[in-house]
Formats: C-alpha cells, sequence, structure tokens
C-alpha cells in the first residue's frame, strides 16, 4: 500500500463558480452524499458567510450519514481593520461547527499592497490571528496560500514568510494556490524543493487551477516531486475560467499509474458514475473525450485499432476500463461489458448471473437507450426500474391510456396556464383527473398523482424537487432530442428518474412515471388487482 494522499473536493465552493452554473441546497446536499460514498477525505460545501444558500447547506448537511468524509467550510483571513473576534465572517466560519475550516490568505505582495490595501506586515498579522484564533473552535485549519506561485516569484522572502507565520499560528495543512492558474510543471518542482528547505514542516497541499491546461500534472508533480499529501480539485475539472484541478484524473493517475492510496481502490470503479451524476445535477456536460471517464476515453473506431483491441485489449489501452467504471466501444459493433451492468446491479441490490442470457438482453437496451440520449448516472431509479422488467421483476401497477397538456393564456392572465389530463387504466376501470399546475410538468405530475392516489395513497409522499433538461444532439435545432431529469424524493429518500423524447412533454411524462412506479416498488406496494 503507497502513500496515503487526501483528497479535497471543492466541486460545491469552488466548481459551482463555472459560467452557467447554479445549484440549489438540495444539488449540494445530494452531491455531498456521492461524494462521501465515493471516498473522498474532504468536502468544502462553501462560504458560510457569502450568501443564505450555502449557510442552509452546512445546517442541512450535518443530517447527513458522510461516513468518514470531513465537511470543511470556507472562508478568508479576517479584515485589515477589525479584531478578528470581531469579524462576522469568521464569526460565520465558527457557527457552522464543521471539524474543519480552511481559510484563504494573500501571499503575493502585489496582492497584499493593491487588492487589500494594507501593508505586508499587517496582512501577516491578519494570517495569525486568524489561523490561531479558529484553532480553539475546529479540529482542523486549513490555509491556502492564495496565489502562492505567483507571490513567490515576484517576493520569494516574503512568500515563504507566510506560510512560516501561517505555520507558526497552528494550521493543520499549508496548501499552496496556483490561483491564476500560469504556473508551469517545472516551476511547481522548484518552488515546493525552496518550501522544503526553508524550514516548511506543516503538511503541504496544492490547489491548481487550469488556465494553462496543466493543473492536473502541476497537483501531481506537487504530491512526487513536492511532497505533496493533500489535493484540491473539483468532480470534471469544474471552476471559474478554465476550471480546477481536475480529481477525474488526478485520482487514477495516483491510484493505478503511481501507486499511491487515495479513495478505496475498490471505489475506483465508481468513477465514471460520479462524473456523470456531478455533470447532471449541474448542467453541464462531460467532455467526450475527458481521459478515464469521457464516452470516447476507451472507444476504438473499425480498422487496425478496433481489430487489434478485441484481440488483447492492452494493445491500445492504457488500463481498464472497468477499473474506473468506463466501457470498451468498438464503434462498427458496440459492445458493452456485463461486469458494468453486473457491478452497477449488485449496488441496486439485485443479483444477476453474468451467464444468464437476461444480462445481454439488459446490455443491449442500455447500449439502444444510451445511443438514443438516455444517461443512467444520475437516474439509478430508472435504471433499476429497467433491470427489473427484464427479471420480470417490476409490478404492472397501472396502464396509460391517454394523456393531454393544454398551455393557454389569455390577454387577462399574467402568466399562461397550464392544465393537464391523465386517463390511467387500473383494475379493469379507468380514473379520468385533471389538474392546473405552475407549468405543464407540475400539471401532469398533480394530474397523476390525483389518478393514483386513490388506489396507492403512498404516492402523496411523493415531491418532485429538481427538474433539468439537457438538449441531446444540438445540431437537430427544434427538432432536437431532449432529456429530462427529476429529482424526487418522500420523507425518508430521494431518487432521479429519467426520460427522453423529442417531445419535452413526453419526456417528462417518462421521468414523471418512472418516479411514481419506483416509489411503489420501493414501498413494496402491491398492484391493484384486476
Amino acid at each position: 500500500m503507497g502513500k496515503q494522499i487526501l483528497i479535497y473536493d471543492t466541486t460545491l465552493r469552488d466548481g459551482t463558480q463555472a459560467e452557467g452554473v447554479s445549484v440549489s441546497v438540495e444539488d449540494k446536499l445530494r452531491i455531498a452524499e456521492k461524494l462521501a460514498d465515493f471516498g473522498i477525505h474532504y468536502i468544502e460545501g462553501g462560504w458560510p458567510g457569502s450568501n443564505p444558500k450555502d449557510k442552509q447547506f452546512f445546517k442541512e448537511v450535518k443530517k447527513l450519514n458522510l461516513k468518514n468524509t470531513k465537511i470543511a467550510a470556507f472562508g478568508s483571513t479576517r479584515r485589515a481593520y477589525l479584531k478578528v473576534d470581531e469579524d462576522k465572517q469568521i464569526q460565520d466560519l465558527i457557527k457552522v461547527e464543521t471539524p474543519a475550516i480552511t481559510i484563504f490568505g494573500k501571499s503575493w505582495d502585489l496582492h497584499v499592497t493593491v487588492a487589500l490595501k494594507t501593508t505586508l506586515e499587517k496582512n501577516l498579522e491578519m494570517i495569525f490571528d486568524s489561523i490561531s484564533f479558529l484553532k480553539k473552535y475546529t479540529d482542523e485549519v486549513i490555509f491556502d496560500a492564495e496565489h502562492f506561485f505567483d507571490g513567490f516569484k515576484s517576493n520569494k522572502e516574503y512568500a515563504l514568510e507566510v506560510l512560516k507565520v501561517a505555520q507558526q499560528a497552528g494550521a493543520d495543512f499549508l496548501v499552496l494556490c496556483d490561483t491564476n492558474g500560469g504556473t508551469l510543471p517545472h516551476e511547481i518542482e522548484e518552488i515546493y524543493k525552496a518550501v522544503n528547505n526553508a524550514g516548511i514542516t506543516t503538511k503541504l497541499g496544492i490547489h491548481a487551477h487550469n488556465d494553462s491546461d496543466t493543473a492536473v500534472w502541476n497537483s501531481i508533480v506537487a504530491v512526487i516531486k513536492g511532497g505533496a499529501v493533500q489535493i484540491h480539485g473539483t468532480i470534471n475539472g469544474f471552476g471559474e475560467r478554465c476550471g480546477n484541478a481536475n480529481l477525474c484524473t488526478i485520482i487514477p493517475n495516483l491510484s493505478l499509474k503511481l501507486g499511491y492510496e487515495t479513495i478505496p481502490k475498490e471505489n475506483l470503479r465508481k468513477l465514471k458514475e460520479i462524473s456523470n451524476f456531478v455533470a447532471d445535477i449541474v448542467n453541464l456536460p462531460v467532455p467526450k473525450n475527458m481521459p478515464y471517464v469521457g464516452d470516447s476515453a476507451f472507444a476504438h473506431k473499425g480498422g487496425v485499432h478496433a481489430s487489434a483491441v478485441l484481440k488483447n485489449p492492452k494493445l491500445y489501452e492504457h488500463i481498464n476500463p472497468e477499473d474506473v467504471g468506463n466501457r470498451r466501444k468498438i464503434l462498427v459493433s458496440d459492445l458493452a461489458g456485463k461486469s458494468n451492468i453486473i457491478y452497477k446491479a449488485r449496488e441496486l441490490g439485485i443479483e444477476l448471473d453474468e451467464k444468464d442470457p437476461v444480462v445481454n438482453n439488459i446490455i443491449q437496451e442500455i447500449k439502444e437507450l444510451e445511443n438514443y440520449g438516455y444517461h443512467f448516472e444520475a437516474a439509478e431509479a430508472s435504471l433499476e426500474l429497467l433491470i427489473r422488467k427484464h427479471l420480470g421483476k417490476l409490478p404492472k401497477y397501472f396502464d396509460l391510456d391517454a394523456y393531454r397538456v393544454l398551455i393557454a393564456r389569455r390577454y387577462t392572465d399574467k402568466t399562461p396556464i397550464s392544465e393537464a389530463t391523465v386517463r390511467i387504466k387500473m383494475n379493469n376501470s379507468y380514473e379520468h383527473t385533471a389538474s392546473l399546475g405552475y407549468g405543464p410538468v407540475n400539471a401532469l405530475d398533480k394530474a397523476l398523482k390525483k389518478a393514483l392516489v386513490s388506489k396507492y395513497p403512498s404516492l402523496k409522499e411523493v415531491e418532485l424537487i429538481d427538474y433539468k433538461v439537457r438538449i441531446v444532439n444540438e445540431s437537430g435545432g427544434t427538432a432536437a432530442k431532449i432529456r429530462v431529469l427529476i429529482e424526487s424524493k418522500d420523507k425518508d429518500k430521494k431518487w432521479g428518474t429519467v426520460g427522453v423524447s423529442d417531445n419535452i412533454i413526453e419526456a417528462s411524462w417518462q421521468a414523471v412515471v418512472d418516479s411514481f412506479i419506483y416509489k411503489l416498488l420501493k414501498d413494496n406496494v402491491k398492484p391493484v388487482e384486476d
């Protein structure tokens, strides 16, 4: 077993600063649960003093079982004109009662004088005061030396003094930040060597941005050449400007290529799953050519490559794709691995025999559905229903006879009115209901629930809490296929379902129906008898 490298995920803070990303408290909680299940050591939840959403997150996250994962609150050193115990944002960090607190401080003299408009000495006092004060209220204080590499190149002595003061104040980790993302790997190696030779004994970390497309390699160099033991990054590298260091590349590089211990090795098989899960939640696509987790990462076109890889995958693959939860794709005759389906089914509590012909049927349908536009990583409820359907273990709760959605706006209306009508067959009789909603999907949801609750009262507990739409084939214009991802919850749990169609209402209907069926299945409800 190699040296332990601690993985610090900042998707919920730095990652959400990516252009076009907006997440709810529920989104952040769902991602936190997934990261903890994956084995991430630290999750940076946000800046509790910056907005009500982050404040609510820290309140709600305490209710989750995050296993051995530590939640970290993020903030800055005290303000230059305030005493540390009078600074509200410092007090906000304490109030959320997280086991770790991460604060950043300036280590570039230019930032101190121009951005903070204070003196170099005053900045050192701010760093010392903040760390030593917070150490009284939390288990760990992590110090992000912001702009450290630019600061080192500008004023080596001062940048090193910042680290020494943070060390004296009792910081548990000193994280060197390439905040502007302009540092190259050879500079990373040289600067970490200087830090290690300057009497710094506190554990080191790295926080790299990707503006020079070197964030992953900079992070790895910090480990193998600089002795860093904590790596900061985000899932898929999401983040401001060009993004953060991509944990979906860093983790397998360290674990599979370099022999370091990161997350539990068996969890590496969930890497593609968590990549797609986070992408769907934040509504950003995973580039097909992303290493390890992209759909094309192990794709082989016809000809020499395809022929060779069928004889021996090592001829054109640097790792076994199943090791990171991905799969090999032969683009002429797409091949899906049984192990992926069997592994995922086992996670869902379903045992499959790889010799059972039904496994091939499941693989074939998933292949066809994914080609059509489905993604099941953030829609595990729909995936479970599909598997159970093939196994003959999916009860028939109701049949759809018809649905209709009307949207109208009269000149007296401030907003359009949506009305949905559904006709459902159960027990050889029909339920015909209609409901108004805030939009067509809300109206459909309410109408279907109204039709079913008389026979299935537990559906009253189902609440649709999130709704996301993704264009699957952008070149199709207004005729493009649409993927709808719905998140639902009851009093005990949350689940995701998916639908795909060139009609947004039909895609939404598929996801809503799956949500209700999943609820009945999980509650062990028996279908009404004919």
